[in-house]
C-alpha cells in the first residue's frame, strides 16, 4: 500500500491530515479558516490556502464546488492511511466488547465470522462483513458410488477440506449396471483424485472415458457433477450485517448509487473474489477504485484475513463511505483477529482440529 512522498513538506503533511480528520469527522468541505482556527498550526490563513491549492494542484485534495472548502482525494485518502494515521485508542468499554466473544462457546468458523462482523459494524457504525474466501485448491481426496437402479445412482465425494458431498444421477438414455457404476468409482479414483477443477482437462476426461471402456457413456454426466462438486466446495460464503447503517452517510443518498452497491453486496461475487484473491495476511486497505468493483468508487472495504497455520481460514471486514474512521476501523479489526485467533486455537485443543465450518 505504501504512497509515494511526493515531494511533502512536513506542512502539507499537517494541513492534509487536519481536512482528513475533519472531513472524517463532520462530512463537510474543509476551509483553511476551520485549520487557523482548530488545528494549532504555526502559520497565516493565506499560507494555509496556498498550501491547499498546491495539494489540490498534486492530487491529494479536491475541490467539490465554488465554496473554499477542499476535501481529500483517494489519493489523499490512500496517503493518511500509508503515512498520517494516528493509532486509535481503544475504549474500556470497546475492549471489553471484543473480549467477550472468547467467553461465547462458538464451535463453528461460520459463527466465529459472523458474531465478529456483527460486532465490528456496532462497534464502527460501517457495515461488517463475515467471508470465507474461495479457496481455489480444492481437490476430491476420495470417490464413492451408490448404486440403486438401473437408471439411477449416486456420486459420493470426500473434497480437501473434509467436507462429504453427494449427488444423484439418472439418466433416461442409459442403463446403469451395478458393475458399471462400481467401476466408475475406481477409475475416478484413479484418475481425478488430487486434481483442482481446473486440472481436469480433455485429455484427462478421455483417459476416464477409456478406462471405462464399454461403459464409457456414463463419464459425461459424472465429469459434470465433479464439476458440480468442486465449485460447491470452492464458491466461498460471505454474510453482510448492517447494511442500514449506509443510510445515515450522504455519500449514499443517490439511490441509484446505493442500488447499485446494495445490489453487489447480494450477489456477493465480487467482493469473495476481491478478498479469495488477496494474498496479504495484513488488513487490507482498498479505497474507491482500488477495489475494481465500479460501484464501490465512493467506497472503502476494509477486511483482515484469519490466517491459521498458514492457511485462509476465512476474514471479517467493514464496508463504509470513503471517509471512513480508518484508525478505529483498523483498531477493532486486529482487536477481533486475535480474538478469532485465540477462539480457534482453543477450538482446536479441545476438539483436535479447526473449527467445524458450517457445512
Amino acid at each position: 500500500m505504501g504512497s509515494e512522498n511526493r515531494g511533502l513538506t512536513e506542512r502539507k503533511k499537517q494541513i492534509l491530515k487536519a481536512i482528513v480528520d475533519a472531513h472524517i469527522e463532520g462530512g463537510e468541505p474543509v476551509g483553511s479558516k476551520y485549520i487557523l482556527q482548530n488545528r494549532q498550526l504555526n502559520c497565516s490563513s493565506a499560507t494555509i490556502r496556498n498550501e491547499m491549492a498546491e495539494l489540490e494542484e498534486m492530487g491529494y485534495l479536491e475541490q467539490p464546488h465554488a465554496s473554499a472548502g477542499r476535501v481529500p482525494s483517494e489519493l489523499g485518502y490512500r496517503f493518511y492511511v500509508d503515512s498520517l494515521i494516528e493509532r486509535y485508542a481503544m475504549t474500556t468499554n470497546e475492549i471489553a466488547q471484543i473480549n467477550a466473544l472468547l467467553k461465547a462457546k462458538m464451535g463453528e468458523l461460520d459463527q466465529i465470522l459472523l458474531a465478529a462482523s456483527n460486532l465490528a459494524s456496532s462497534m464502527t457504525n460501517y457495515t461488517g462483513i463475515a467471508i470465507k474466501p474461495k479457496l481455489h485448491s480444492i481437490t476430491i481426496e476420495k470417490f464413492e458410488t451408490i448404486y440403486l437402479s438401473p437408471d439411477h445412482f449416486i456420486l459420493v465425494a470426500v473434497d480437501s477440506e473434509g467436507n462429504v458431498k453427494s449427488k444423484h444421477l439418472h439418466s433416461d438414455l442409459q442403463d446403469f449396471t451395478q458393475v458399471a457404476v462400481s467401476k466408475l468409482a475406481r477409475v475416478l479414483n484413479t484418475c481425478l483424485t488430487g486434481l483442482c477443477a481446473e486440472q481436469i482437462t480433455l485429455p484427462i476426461m478421455m483417459r476416464v472415458e477409456a478406462e471405462m471402456g464399454s461403459d464409457g457413456g456414463i463419464v459425461n454426466n459424472a465429469i459434470k457433477v465433479v464439476y458440480d462438486l468442486l465449485n460447491e466446495s470452492d464458491r466461498g460464503e460471505m454474510r453482510v450485517s448492517g447494511i442500514d447503517r449506509l443510510l445515515q452517510y450522504p455519500e449514499y443518498s443517490d439511490v441509484t448509487q446505493l442500488q447499485g452497491l446494495l445490489g453487489t453486496l447480494e450477489k456477493k461475487e465480487d467482493i469473495l473474489n476481491l478478498v479469495s484473491q488477496s494474498e496479504n495476511e495484513d488488513i487490507s486497505v482498498l479505497i474507491g477504485s482500488e477495489s475494481q468493483v465500479k460501484v464501490m468508487n465512493n467506497s472503502a472495504l476494509v477486511f483482515k484475513p484469519i490466517v491459521k497455520d498458514g492457511k485462509t481460514l476465512g476474514a471479517i471486514g467493514v464496508l463504509g463511505p470513503r471517509r471512513m474512521d480508518y484508525a478505529k476501523v483498523l483498531a477493532t479489526l486486529e482487536g477481533l483477529s486475535g480474538n478469532i485467533s485465540n477462539i480457534i486455537h482453543a477450538n482446536k485443543q479441545l476438539n483436535g482440529g479447526e473449527p467445524d465450518g458450517g457445512n
